[in-house]
């Protein structure tokens, strides 16, 4: 699974021109999902991303963590993460894994950053045309590969 995160002030989802999901100081997490990831992936990812110091402290360093602060993440599904440009102009989604396991993945990995973080994980709708709108703080922007743990 890969993940891109920005660190946001503020960031929503709508769905046909409705707020969807919305969160003030925290993080803004788009996650994809490929054949072959497991809950172990998930379990990683999502301690990864709850402790991951990417947040100011009192001297302006980046030393506090998603749970540090008691921030909200905003969770939105995106395959095109697996996009593969190798060949020609138009992108191929073929690693990219199927809706049905996709869902799946999504739905558990968003219980799991719930539950580390202790409040609900905001989300956008899985496979909606989604607008999301941002207040990248930084700005942070930090991209996460499961199969790439080094």
């Amino acid at each position: 699974m890969k993940v891109v995160i920005q660190r946001v002030s503020k960031a929503s989802v709508s769905v046909d021109e409705k707020i969807v999901g919305s969160i003030s100081k925290g993080l803004l997490v788009l996650v994809g999902f490929q054949e072959g990831d497991e809950v172990e992936d998930l379990i990683w990812m999502a301690s990864k991303i709850c402790n991951l110091r990417i947040f100011s402290d009192h001297e302006g360093k980046m030393n506090l963590s998603l749970l540090d602060l008691d921030a909200q993440i905003l969770l939105i599904s995106q395959f095109t993460l697996y996009a593969s440009t190798k060949k020609g102009n138009r992108p191929s989604f073929i690693k990219a894994a199927k809706p049905e396991l996709a869902k799946s993945l999504y739905a558990q990995f968003s219980e799991l950053l719930a539950q580390l973080n202790s409040k609900k994980c905001e989300e956008g709708i899985f496979g909606a045309d989604m607008q999301v709108s941002l207040c990248n703080d930084g700005p942070v922007t930090i991209i996460i590969d499961s199969k790439q743990k080094d």
